[in-house]
C-alpha cells in the first residue's frame, strides 16, 4: 500500500511541520512506503489533481487548515470520480474541531484524525498496511463505516514530546534552502485567550533541552535560511528560554535565522541582557499585543502587562540588533474604532519592524465561538470565519481597516519608505490618520484594484501628499534616499534631480570607488551633498545598502 501525506500550505516558502513529524513517527518500515507532497493554494487544483493522480496513492492524509479548507474539499470531491478506491483521511484543526460534520459534508472521506496525529497515524498504518485490528480500537479517531454510520472513538493519550523522533529525521535539509523550516518545543498554552484555539487546551508539554539543542544542532549543521518555532509562547519558562538562547548565542553559524511568538511582559533581565549580545538576525521576535484598551482584554480572557510589554519592546528596539513584529487584532468585543486607533498608533509608538492588522476569525471549538452571537459578532459561514461587523464596528468601519491594512503593508512593513514616513508623520496628528487618509485616497483613485510596481507606489505617494499642500522638495529627496537604499536602480527616478552639473566629481568619485556602488547627488542650501550607496553591504534587519557621505 502507497500513503501520501498531503499539505496544501499559504505561500510556497512555507512548509508543513504536521507531514514530516507523522512520517519520522512511523518509522520503518512505513517511512518508506509514503510520501510527502505539498502544494500551495496559488496553484490549480487541477495541477494538484494531476499530481496526486500521477503518484497513484493507495491512501492519502490531509492536513487541514483555515487556509486550505475550500481547496481540500475540492480534492476530497473529486479525487474518488479519478482514483475511485483511494481511501481518504484528513487531520489537522479544521477538520477535527467537528469531526461529524466534516464526515457529512463529504461523503468520499474515510475518516478524521482528532488531535495529535503522530500516535493516531502509527495505528491507522498497521490497520492499513497490515490488515490487524479494527477502527474501533484506535483512539482520537472519527470515521465512516462501510454502511455509512459515522462513529467516534475515544480522544487519544496526548504525547510525550520526548518520545517523537525530530522530524526531519533522515531528511535532506538542503531541499529547504529557500523554505521556512517550522519546529516545535513545546504544545499548550498556559492562557486562556477566548478566540484561540490553543486556550483549550490547558496543559503545556515540554521537549526536553537536550533533545531540542540535538535538533537545532542537525538545523545549524544544514545551515538553513529560517527556524521558525510554532510553540505558543516560547518564553512562559524563563529558565527554559535563558539556556537555550545563551546556546544559540555559542553556536550561532551567522547565517541561520530562529523566529520566536514570545509574550514581551514576560522578559527577564537576563533573557534581555542574551538578547543585547546577539548577532543581528540571529533571532526575530512575534509579539501579539491585539488591543490596548484593557476593557477589550479583559473581554477576551487575555493577560498582558502593557507597561511591561512597551517597556521590553523598547528595550529590544534600542539593540538594533532584533527584527520585531507586533500584531493587532482587529472585531475584537469591546474595540470599536477610536479604540482601535488608540491601539494603532500606540503599537505604532515603539517602532516595530512590522506591524501587522489581523482581522478577528471566530473559530469553531474556541469560548469566543460559543460568545459570538450574544456578543453581537458577525463573521463569514465559509473560512476563515473572518468578522464582519460586531457591536462595536460596523461593516463600514472594517472596510476602512482592510484599506489601513493594505496600505500598511505596502508603505510601512515593506520597509521601503523609511525617511518618507519619517518626514511626513511629522505633519498628521497621528499615525492612523495618516494610514486613513492614504487608504481612502487609494480606493478613491481606483489604486486598490490594481497591482503597482515599487515605482509606481512612489507615484502614487507623491500624487496622495501634493494633494495634501506637501512640496515636492519636502519629501522627493527622502523617496529618492529610500530607493536608492534598497537597490542600484537600472532606470534613474523622474523626481531625482539631473546629474548633468554634477558629473565631473561623479567621475572622480567613481575612479575611487568603481563602478560597484550608486553614488546619489542630493541639492542642499550649502551646495550638494554626495551619498555612496555600497550594495554588497547590506543592514541585516533593514536590507539596506551601507550608505556613506562623502566629502
Amino acid at each position: 500500500m502507497k500513503i501520501l501525506l498531503a499539505a496544501i500550505n499559504a505561500k510556497y516558502i512555507h512548509s508543513n511541520l504536521a507531514l514530516y513529524s507523522m512520517r519520522a513517527a512511523l518509522g520503518p518500515p512505513y517511512g518508506e512506503r509514503m510520501e510527502i507532497a505539498e502544494y500551495t493554494i496559488n496553484q490549480q487544483t487541477d495541477e494538484i489533481l494531476k499530481d496526486i493522480y500521477r503518484k497513484q496513492p493507495d491512501l492519502v492524509a490531509f492536513s487541514c487548515y483555515l487556509w486550505n479548507r475550500r481547496m481540500i474539499g475540492t480534492l476530497l470531491r473529486e479525487l474518488p470520480k479519478i482514483l475511485p478506491e483511494v481511501i481518504l483521511w484528513v487531520g489537522g484543526p479544521e477538520a477535527s474541531c467537528d469531526a461529524e460534520a466534516f464526515l457529512k459534508v463529504f461523503p468520499g472521506l474515510s475518516g478524521v484524525m482528532r488531535g495529535e496525529g503522530e500516535g493516531t497515524f502509527r495505528k491507522l498504518a498497521d490497520y492499513y498496511m497490515e490488515g490487524t485490528g479494527m477502527l474501533f480500537d484506535i483512539p482520537g479517531i472519527t470515521f465512516r463505516e462501510k454502511d455509512g454510520k459515522i462513529e467516534s472513538t475515544g480522544d487519544a493519550e496526548v504525547v510525550d514530546l520526548n518520545r517523537l523522533p525530530f522530524p526531519y529525521e533522515d531528511q535532506d535539509l538542503g531541499v529547504f534552502r529557500h523554505k521556512i523550516l517550522y519546529y516545535e518545543s513545546s504544545r499548550g498554552c498556559p492562557f486562556r485567550c477566548s478566540y484561540c484555539l490553543s486556550s483549550i487546551e490547558k496543559q503545556v508539554r515540554f521537549r526536553s533541552l537536550p533533545l531540542v539543542k540535538r535538533d537545532l544542532e542537525a538545523f545549524l549543521e544544514a545551515r538553513v535560511p529560517q527556524v521558525k518555532f510554532v510553540d505558543r509562547t516560547f518564553n512562559i519558562d524563563a529558565g527554559r528560554t535563558k539556556e537555550l538562547w545563551e546556546w544559540l548565542l555559542e553556536h550561532d553559524n551567522g547565517v541561520t535565522n530562529f523566529h520566536f511568538e514570545i509574550g514581551a511582559d514576560r522578559m527577564t533581565e537576563e533573557e534581555l541582557e542574551i538578547m543585547s549580545r546577539m548577532r543581528p538576525g540571529l533571532i526575530q521576535l512575534e509579539i501579539g499585543v491585539q488591543s490596548v484598551n484593557p476593557d477589550v482584554i479583559r473581554n477576551i480572557h487575555r493577560t498582558m502587562d502593557l507597561k511591561r510589554l512597551k517597556e521590553a519592546v523598547t528595550r529590544i528596539h534600542g539593540f538594533q540588533n532584533i527584527h520585531q513584529h507586533l500584531d493587532l487584532i482587529a472585531g475584537l468585543p469591546g474595540e470599536d474604532l477610536q479604540s482601535f486607533r488608540r491601539s494603532f498608533d500606540e503599537v505604532f509608538a515603539l517602532e516595530p519592524d512590522q506591524l501587522q492588522l489581523g482581522f478577528l476569525k471566530v473559530l469553531r471549538g474556541t469560548p469566543l465561538y460559543e460568545q459570538a452571537e450574544a456578543l453581537g459578532i458577525v463573521y463569514r459561514g465559509e473560512p476563515p470565519y473572518e468578522v464582519l461587523r460586531t457591536n462595536w464596528l460596523s461593516y463600514e468601519d472594517l472596510l476602512l481597516l482592510k484599506g489601513v491594512e493594505e496600505v500598511v503593508e505596502i508603505y510601512y512593513n515593506s520597509g521601503q519608505f523609511r525617511r518618507t514616513l519619517k518626514k511626513v508623520l511629522k505633519s498628521y496628528e497621528s499615525p492612523f490618520a495618516f494610514f486613513r487618509e492614504l487608504a481612502e485616497y487609494y480606493e478613491s483613485q481606483g489604486y486598490d484594484k490594481i497591482h503597482h510596481s515599487r515605482m509606481a507606489r512612489y507615484e502614487i505617494l507623491r500624487e496622495f501628499l501634493e494633494t495634501r499642500g506637501f512640496l515636492p522638495e519636502e519629501f522627493d529627496p527622502c523617496m529618492v534616499y529610500d530607493l536608492y537604499a534598497r537597490e542600484d536602480l537600472k532606470s534613474r527616478p523622474p523626481f531625482a534631480v539631473d546629474l548633468k552639473p554634477y558629473k565631473k566629481q561623479l567621475k572622480a568619485y567613481e575612479a575611487i570607488y568603481g563602478r560597484q556602488v550608486h553614488i546619489e547627488v542630493f541639492e542642499q542650501r550649502e551646495g550638494p551633498l554626495y551619498v555612496l550607496f555600497d550594495y554588497e553591504k547590506r543592514n541585516v534587519l533593514t536590507k539596506e545598502a551601507y550608505a556613506e557621505v562623502l566629502h
